[in-house]
Formats: C-alpha cells, sequence, structure tokens
C-alpha cells in the first residue's frame, strides 16, 4: 500500500529555519538579512510549489481508484476502507499540531497476474471435465443400474420375459447388465445457422454370462436444429412410436414390449418442422425413412431363409399441442408405417397406423400412452411373440396385430413417484395355428423413490398374461427391486 502525506507549511519552515540556524550560529543570524538565508526563503517557496502538485496528484490517484473499483463489480458510491488515520480526517498529532492523511488506495491486479488467475481456472476445469479432440463440449451421462428379480414359474428363463412360457422352475437373480453409458455433445453453428448436437447410449445387455459382457449401442443419433426445424439421423426409435412407459425393472429393451409397445431401435434419417398455432398451441410434424429389421416368415414355409434382412420404410408423426399452463399440457400425435418385406421372390406389405398421447390434468398426475393397428408388425420389436407374415405356396399373408398400452404417472411426493401401468397386445387368427399367440397382457406398478437427488430405489410388480389359440392361458409374476445412480 503507497501511503501518501502533505505536511503543514509552518512546520516545514521551523524545521528549515532550526537547521540553517544550527549551521550558520545564531549570533551571525540575529543581524541583517544574509545572502543565506534568501536562499533557505526560495527553497521554501519551491517545496510549497511541489507540495501542491503533490496534492493534486494525489486527487487523480483517488479518482483512478474509484474508477477502477467501479469496473470491478464494487457498489457505486462505496467508500474505500480505511482507517482512521488514512480517512483524510484531522487527527490529533504531538504538541497540538495534526497532519492530514490521504486515503490508503488497495493494489490494482496488473494484467499479468489476471492472466495467471485464468489460466490457473483453465487447468483447473481441463481437470474435472471430458474433453474432446476437436475441443467441443461433451459430457457424460448414463445410469449405473443394480436389478435383483424374482420370477414365477412362467419365466421361461429369463430375466424380464415379454411373454409367459411354459411352467418352469421359478428363477432368481441379479445384474449390472441394464447400466447405460451415454455422451451428450454440443457442436458448432453450421451452414445457416444450425446448431449441431447428437447423443450415444450403450448398454452391457448382450448376454447372460455375467463374465461375458460386452458394450452395446441402443441408441445414437446427430441433429442439426434451427429452431422451428431439424433434421436428425441416427439409430432411435420408430419414429411413429416415441413414447414408452416408466420401468427400472425392464431397461435393455422398451418396457411393456409385446404387450403394445412397438419399440424396435431402427436406423433413421428423420426431417421435423414445428408450426405454432399463437403462444400456446402448434403443430410439430416429423416424417422420415428408417430401415426395418425383418423377421422371418411363418415357422414350416419354404422361404425362411429367403427374407432380405434390411429393407427401407417411411414414417411419420403429427403432434398437436396445446400448453395449458405453466405446469400443464395436452399432447395427442397420430402416426403411421408403411413398409415392404420382400421373401422369396414375394412381397409382403407391412402397413400401421398409430395414435400417442400425453395428458397431466392437474400438476401431480399424468396420462400417457399408445395405440396402434395392423399387420407385419414382428419387424418393429413385436417378433418375440410371432411372425409378422405367413407364407403358403404362391401366396403370402401378413399378420394382423392391434395393442396399445398406459401409464399413470402420480407424484405422490416430492422424492416419490408412482407409475401404474397396462398393455395388451392381440392378433388376427386365421393363418395362425393353437400353439401361436392369440393375445398378450401386461399390468404392473413401479415406484421410483429417490434417496438422494442422483439416487432411486425402484421396486416394481408385474404379471404377463399370454393366451394361445388353443385357449390355453400362460402367467408369469416378476418382482423386481432397482438401485439406480444416475451420473
Amino acid at each position: 500500500m503507497i501511503r501518501l502525506k502533505t505536511v503543514r507549511i509552518d512546520r516545514l519552515i521551523r524545521l528549515l529555519l532550526l537547521g540553517g540556524l544550527m549551521s550558520i550560529g545564531w549570533p551571525r543570524f540575529a543581524g541583517a538579512q544574509t545572502p543565506d538565508s534568501a536562499s533557505i526563503l526560495e527553497r521554501l517557496d519551491k517545496l510549497e510549489r511541489e507540495n501542491s502538485v503533490l496534492a493534486g496528484q494525489v486527487k487523480s490517484l483517488q479518482a483512478e481508484v474509484a474508477a477502477l473499483r467501479g469496473s470491478s463489480g464494487a457498489p457505486a458510491g462505496s467508500p474505500p476502507p480505511a482507517s482512521q488515520a488514512d480517512s483524510g480526517a484531522a487527527s490529533p498529532q504531538a504538541g497540538g499540531e495534526t497532519a492530514v492523511a490521504g486515503p490508503e488506495t488497495p493494489h490494482a491486479p496488473t494484467p499479468e497476474e489476471r492472466l495467471d488467475v485464468v489460466q490457473q481456472r483453465v487447468e483447473e476445469q481441463a481437470q474435472s471435465k471430458v474433453e474432446a479432440s476437436q475441443k467441443f463440449p461433451i459430457r457424460l451421462t448414463g445410469m449405473a443400474l443394480f436389478n435383483s428379480f424374482l420370477n414365477s414359474r412362467g419365466s421361461g428363463g429369463g430375466e424380464y420375459p415379454t411373454v409367459a412360457s411354459a411352467p418352469t422352475a421359478e428363477a432368481a437373480g441379479a445384474t449390472l447388465r441394464q447400466t447405460i453409458i451415454g455422451l451428450d455433445f454440443r457442436g458448432p453453428r453450421t451452414f445457416l445457422g444450425g446448431q449441431v448436437f447428437g447423443d450415444l447410449q450403450m448398454d452391457f445387455a448382450t448376454s447372460n454370462n455375467t463374465l461375458a459382457q460386452s458394450l452395446r449401442i441402443r441408441t445414437g443419433y446427430l441433429e442439426i436444429d434451427w429452431g422451428s426445424s431439424n433434421i436428425m439421423v441416427g439409430l432411435e426409435k420408430p419414429i411413429f412410436n416415441p413414447r414408452e412407459p416408466a420401468s427400472l425393472a425392464q431397461v435393455a429393451v422398451s418396457p411393456l414390449t409385446g404387450t403394445g409397445n412397438l419399440w424396435l431401435w431402427v436406423p433413421q434419417v428423420r426431417l421435423e418442422h414445428t408450426l405454432a398455432f399463437g403462444s400456446s398451441s402448434g403443430l410439430r410434424a416429423q416424417m422420415g425413412v428408417i430401415e426395418t429389421k425383418e423377421s422371418t416368415p411363418y415357422s414350416g414355409s419354404v422361404f425362411t431363409g429367403t427374407v432380405q434382412a434390411n429393407r427401407p420404410g417411411l414414417e411419420g408423426r403429427f403432434e398437436f399441442f396445446h400448453k395449458i399452463d405453466n405446469e400443464r399440457r395436452l399432447e395427442i400425435a397420430p402416426g403411421f408405417h408403411i413398409s415392404t418385406t420382400h421373401a422369396g421372390g414375394l412381397s409382403i406389405p407391412s402397413q400401421v397406423l398409430s395414435a400417442d398421447w400425453f395428458f397431466n390434468p392437474w400438476q401431480p398426475v399424468e396420462l400417457t400412452g399408445a395405440f396402434f393397428s395392423g399387420h407385419n408388425v414382428a419387424l418393429l420389436g413385436a417378433g418375440a411373440v410371432n411372425e409378422g407374415f405367413a407364407v403358403f405356396g404362391s401366396r403370402t399373408a401378413g399378420i394382423g396385430a392391434a395393442g396399445g398400452w398406459g401409464q399413470i404417472t402420480i407424484h405422490a411426493a416430492p422424492r416419490a413417484d408412482l407409475h401404474l401401468f397396462v398393455g395388451r397386445q392381440s392378433y388376427s387368427s386365421y393363418v395362425l395355428d393353437g400353439n401361436d399367440v392369440a393375445s398378450n397382457f401386461q399390468y404392473g406398478a413401479n415406484l421410483f423413490y429417490r434417496i438422494a437427488p442422483n439416487v432411486l430405489v425402484g421396486p416394481e410388480i408385474s404379471q404377463i398374461r399370454t393366451t394361445l389359440f388353443s385357449q390355453m392361458i400362460r402367467i408369469n409374476n416378476h418382482y423386481d427391486l432397482a438401485l439406480a445412480y444416475l451420473f
């Protein structure tokens, strides 16, 4: 700190005079004024002028300090901290004299010091984040998920069966295979000002062998967004059926698979555009081309090994939305799927119509669901239940199917969400026999309870009832307790 003081002129004169008298002797000075005394007075005048200049410099320095404090965020008009001796007020001195002290100014950081601080912060941030080689933002996301489960006699040995099977022994176990690891990234702005971003999700649901786990790509996409329009390429749920129930027990595949939820993740290119109808309503239109994963025809067909594994398909969805208020909204969306399966030189169409919805009539309750009807739907994730089509000689037939699911979410407490869900999927009978599935029905409930902001405990109970065309009913009860750590 720099401390500047101005000294009263009379005190300075006395000191100088005393020094002069001591040097020339009192008797000599008692006479008339000598050249030495004239020189002393000249020096005193010079010191007085310099003192005036110094006082002006002190005032200028005070103004600069006040400006620096204002630019650094200090409250306007706040006085600098100072002690009584440095506040500019007169303070008693020895001999009854006073001294005026200027303000004690803080040290302003130099550009070099500020640069050092910035470099230290950059180094700290680099140690605490995932860094991309192209220097774009990237985040590690996901969920470490532990499941312990118990199945009744109709599980067929699966951890979470989608179809009840013939009675077997009860099965229990635990797994970490449904753990999800994700990467969320944001890129630069591209042509026409579009923002680039994307996401990649992986899990370990490739094998029941706990010693032979490997990563599996679940979903992933790249998207360019221009606000009201965007284009997406990647691996995602079908365009016409984006919603799914909430579950910590069934994560390796989408919940309610085989009981109303056509979920299969498929490669796709999707275009989206949003039209606003005022400030709270609008239409979100989505159209795209997908790649289907074709299933084999009905067992016994001579064309079983001649199916083209992948075929293009056209899908669309048109969501009408309305924002009731800040907490309530309504969304209804019809959709469609069109593709053609090739087997043995024959063409089997796949055509599906759908509808999905979301509605929370009041803040603690949400209603979600979807419905579909069509034929040859196995290529969309229903292959575990029945085949999609049958081939008899020169004649083909797509197997008709219809289904849907619904879920009620109750925000029972700030940390607890209760989900009640039900789903059903049924098939036409004219190309199926008594050992095939006529309908598959599932219902259940689960609870998400946050024991910490990013830690969930999720008990779930559900039952699957599978009805064969022979009128036989198979039942499996599933009990699951999940612990999830979100990161």
